[in-house]
């Protein structure tokens, strides 16, 4: 039972926090105000003013939203990407438990991208949150590059042996 709380309930944990984190309204989660007070956004604006892309059919550009919120989306992107980076991580950790490497791997970015595409579901139903496809790419994407990084960590441990 040691053994099982040791891997399975960090994972347990985690999928609660971006559980929870998915449950807060748009605005609770509003880092604007300080960003605006804590950050030189007059710099970002000249230093960052040449960027423009589309992302989930919105443009993404000082222009567009300002500097507060185009710093506000890349933190947001980067949480999106990292919390995913972490739970697969513990995945792998716990599922590779009962299987091979591989068979570890392919479970624990499965697990990943359902998750994060139920966790976009789930904010389909949280006040000025929306659900975007892209962001369960971004997800997934973590969740890959941090399965491959315990691969490797694990491989390397192996070798030690």
């Amino acid at each position: 039972m040691k053994k099982w709380m040791a891997y399975w309930l960090p994972v347990i944990v985690w999928a609660g926090v971006i559980f929870y984190s998915s449950s807060q309204p748009y605005k609770k989660q509003d880092l604007k105000p300080t960003l605006t007070e804590y950050l030189p956004l007059h710099m970002i604006d000249s230093a960052f003013s040449w960027v423009k892309f589309d992302y989930a059919g919105d443009e993404v550009s000082i222009q567009h939203l300002g500097a507060a919120d185009f710093v506000q989306f890349f933190i947001r992107k980067f949480a999106h990407f990292s919390v995913y980076f972490i739970l697969a991580f513990l995945l792998y950790r716990a599922i590779r438990q009962y299987l091979r490497e591989v068979a570890a791997f392919i479970l624990s970015l499965l697990s990943t991208v359902l998750y994060a595409a139920s966790d976009e579901f789930h904010q389909h139903f949280t006040g000025g949150r929306s659900p975007h496809v892209e962001d369960v790419i971004l997800d997934s994407v973590g969740g890959l590059i941090g399965l491959i990084l315990v691969f490797f960590i694990y491989k390397k441990i192996k070798l030690k042996k």
